[in-house]
C-alpha cells in the first residue's frame, strides 16, 4: 500500500530516498489502532521496521511545525543489541529526521565515552545505543530519561539472548510511566512476552510474519549434507557456484572464523573476518571493504554479524550448524532483505542431517536437500556468467579500438577470445574435488551385489567389547562366507547388525543355526534375521543410559560388566572371545 498521510518533512525524506509504498510493517505501525498505544511487532529483519519505527513515534517528536530544535532531554530512545546495528539505526533516523532538526546520537561500546556525553550534552532528540553503553551513561547522569516520550527496543529477542536482560530493566526502570514503549522482536519466546507484560500497557501486537512460516519469503534455503573433513571444500565450492557479489559464512567460534579466513584467502578469495577479538576499528574496516567490494566474502560469528546490513549480500552459509532454529532465523536474515533475493545454505555432517531436519521443522522452513556443486556444475556456470559479461552492451574509447587492432593484426579473433576466456578463468579460485555428498548418494554407492541386502542380528555389541577386527571372521565363519560377502556392519551397545545379500540370506541363516550348535560354546551365540535393522542398536544405546532419576542400582544391574580380551595363540587365552550364561543376557565372556 502507498503511506498514508504523514508529516510534511517525513513524507519529503521518504520521497526522496525512492519510498513509494510502505512494506507491511510500515503500514502496520501506521494504521490507526496502534496510534499513541504501545507495540509488540513481530516482523523479520530486513522489513523496514527501522523506518517503521521511525514514523510510528513521531506524534510524540513533532510539534505543529515539524521541527525539533534543543531539548534539554531526548525524546526518544532506541536499545539494540550490537554497535553495528546501532550505527545502521541512526544513519536511518538521521536521513528520515534530517529536515525536522532533529539530532541523532548513538552510544556503543568501542568507541570514546567522553566524546559521546559530550553529544548527549548538546541536546539530541533522539538517542540510538547498546544496551551495555547506555546503561553506563544513564547510571553516570550522562543520559538524562527524564522527559522521555517514546523507548524502541530493536531486535528485543537477540539482546535477552546476549544476555542484556538486567541493563534493560535498569534502562526501563529509569524512564517515565506514560512513556510509549515499542518492542521489535522477529521471534516471541517466553521471555519477550515477560518484557512487555512488565513494560508495557494495552499493547498491540502486531505481526507481519507470513503464517506459512517464520523463514523470510525471499530466502531460498537449500542444504548440502557431507562428511566432516569435507566441509572446507564444500564452502569453496558454494562460494565459486554461486558467486554471489557478497556473502557471509557463520562459524560457531572465534578459532573457526580465524581457520577458515586464512583458508580462502589462501585459496584466492577476497575476504574479510568479523569475531569479538576484532576492534572497532577493524569491524568498520571490514565492512566497508565489503560495500565498497573490495570484498566478496565474510567470515563470521554470530554475535559479530547481527545488525549487519549489506544491501549486495546475496548468499548465507550456514558452516556451523546454528544452536537452535532462532539462530538459523536471524543469521539467514542478513539476506534477503527489503524484498531483494537472497539463498541461505547449511552445510550439514552426515550424523546431523535428522537434527538439522528437526531445527528446520520447528522454524516451519521447507529447505531443499542438494548435492554440493562439484567442478563440472562450476565450470557450465562459470561459462554461463563469462557469456553474459562479454556479450553485454560496452561501450569503447578509441584508445580500445585501436589496441583490439593491434591484438587483431597479432592473433587470430578465436586466439582473442580464447585468451579473454583464460584471463577471467585465471582469476578465480579452483574448485575443489568432493566425493558423493548426500546421504541419498552414500547409500547407493553399493559394491556388486549389494543392492538389495537383509539385517542380520547378533546378541552383542560395544559393552560387550565387540570390534569389528574379531566379528568379521566370527560372522564369516558361522555362516560359511567370505569377506567379500558381508555388507555394512553397525555395533550398538547391546547388539550388533550386518548385511547379507538376499540372495545368499537363506542360506546364511541355516548355516549360522547349524554352527552354533558346534561351536563348542557354552552358551552359543545368536544371529537371526532382523526386519528393523541397525534401528534396534540405537534403541539399545537408549535403554543402557543411566537413568536421570538418582537410581543408579537400574543402570549397574542394566549395564553388561566390562569383558576381558583374550590373547592370541590358542587356548582359552586365545584371541576368540568365550561366552558363558549370565543373568539378564544370554552371551558373556568369561574372564582371561
Amino acid at each position: 500500500m502507498i503511506f498514508p498521510t504523514l508529516p510534511a518533512t517525513l513524507a519529503a525524506a521518504l520521497k526522496e530516498r525512492g519510498y513509494e509504498a510502505a512494506t507491511s510493517v510500515q503500514a502496520a505501525v501506521l494504521e490507526p489502532e496502534a496510534a499513541g498505544r504501545d507495540l509488540v511487532v513481530s516482523a523479520q529483519t530486513g522489513s523496514g521496521k527501522t523506518v517503521a519505527f521511525g514514523l510510528a513515534m513521531a506524534p510524540e517528536l513533532l510539534g505543529a511545525d515539524e521541527r525539533i530544535g534543543f531539548v534539554q532531554s531526548p525524546l526518544a530512545l532506541v536499545i539494540t543489541p550490537t554497535r553495528e546495528l546501532a550505527l545502521q539505526v541512526s544513519r536511518e533516523l538521521e536521513w528520515l529526521y534530517q529536515r525536522t532538526g532533529a539530532r541523532v546520537a548513538t552510544c556503543v561500546g568501542g568507541m570514546n565515552p567522553s566524546a559521546e556525553r559530550k553529544v548527549l550534552q548538546s541536546g539530541p532528540a533522539i538517542v540510538v545505543g547498546t544496551p551495555g553503553r547506555l546503561r553506563d551513561h544513564f547510571e553516570r547522569g550522562a543520559l538524562n530519561l527524564s522527559g522521555l516520550k517514546v523507548a524502541v527496543l530493536d531486535e528485543a529477542d537477540e539482546m535477552l539472548d546476549m544476555g542484556f536482560r538486567e541493563e534493560l530493566e535498569a534502562i526501563l526502570d529509569g524512564t517515565p510511566d506514560t512513556r510509549r514503549t515499542l518492542l521489535f522482536s522477529a521471534t516471541m519466546p517466553r521471555p519477550i512476552e515477560a518484557l512487555a507484560r512488565r513494560y508495557q500497557t494495552d499493547a498491540l501486537r502486531i505481526a507481519t510474519i507470513s503464517e506459512g512460516g517464520r523463514g523470510h519469503g525471499d530466502i531460498a534455503y537449500q542444504a548440502v549434507t557431507v562428511s566432516p573433513p569435507e566441509v572446507e571444500n564444500a564452502v569453496v565450492n558454494l562460494l565459486r557456484f554461486h558467486e554471489a557479489e557478497t556473502a557471509i559464512l557463520f562459524c560457531a567460534t572465534r578459532e573457526k572464523v580465524r581457520h577458515l579466513h586464512a583458508t580462502l584467502q589462501e585459496r584466492g578469495f577476497a575476504v574479510v573476518a568479523l569475531s569479538g577479538e576484532h576492534s572497532q576499528g577493524e569491524r568498520n574496516q571490514a565492512l566497508q571493504a565489503l560495500r565498497d567490494g573490495r570484498a566478496r566474502v565474510c567470515v563470521a560469528t554470530d554475535v559479530a554479524a547481527r545488525g549487519i546490513d549489506l544491501p549486495t549480500l546475496s548468499l548465507v552459509v550456514h558452516v556451523e550448524i546454528p544452536r537452535d532454529a532462532e539462530t538459523l532465523q536471524h543469521r539467514s536474515g542478513r539476506t534477503g532483505r527489503a524484498g531483494r533475493k537472497g539463498v541461505a545454505m547449511l552445510i550439514v555432517p552426515f550424523s546431523a542431517r535428522r537434527r538439522v531436519e528437526q531445527m528446520l521443522g520447528r522454524a516451519q522452513i521447507n529447505a531443499e536437500w542438494l548435492d554440493v556443486p562439484d567442478r563440472e556444475a562450476i565450470a557450465e556456470r562459470d561459462r554461463e556468467r563469462l557469456l553474459g559479461k562479454l556479450l553485454a552492451p560496452t561501450e569503447f574509447d578509441e584508445a580500445d579500438r585501436e589496441l583490439a587492432q593491434r591484438l587483431l593484426a597479432e592473433r587470430s579473433p578465436e586466439d582473442i577470445a580464447a585468451m579473454l576466456v583464460h584471463a577471467h578463468r585465471a582469476r578465480l579460485p579452483e574448485p575443489e574435488e568432493i566425493a558423493a555428498n548426500s546421504r541419498e548418494a552414500q547409500k547407493e554407492r553399493h559394491r556388486p551385489g549389494f543392492e538389495d541386502t537383509v539385517w542380520f542380528r547378533m546378541e552383542i555389541g560395544r559393552s560387550d567389547g565387540a570390534d569389528p577386527r574379531w566379528l568379521l571372521p566370527l560372522i564369516c565363519r558361522r555362516g560359511h562366507v567370505t569377506r567379500g560377502e558381508i555388507g555394512a556392519i553397525r555395533i550398538g551397545q547391546a547388539e550388533t547388525y550386518f548385511q547379507i545379500p538376499r540372495a545368499l540370506a537363506d542360506k546364511y541363516a541355516a548355516t549360522a543355526a547349524r554352527t552354533a550348535e558346534t561351536e563348542g560354546e557354552e552358551q552359543p551365540l545368536l544371529i537371526e534375521r532382523s526386519d528393523a535393522g541397525p534401528r534396534e542398536a540405537a534403541r539399545s544405546n537408549r535403554q543402557l543410559r543411566p537413568s536421570r532419576s538418582g537410581n543408579d542400582n537400574a543402570y549397574v544391574k542394566a549395564k553388561p560388566p566390562q569383558r576381558g580380551f583374550a590373547k592370541p595363540g590358542g587356548g582359552p587365552n586365545s584371541g576368540k572371545p568365550n561366552y558363558a550364561k549370565k543373568p539378564g543376557h544370554k552371551h558373556k565372556f568369561k574372564p582371561s
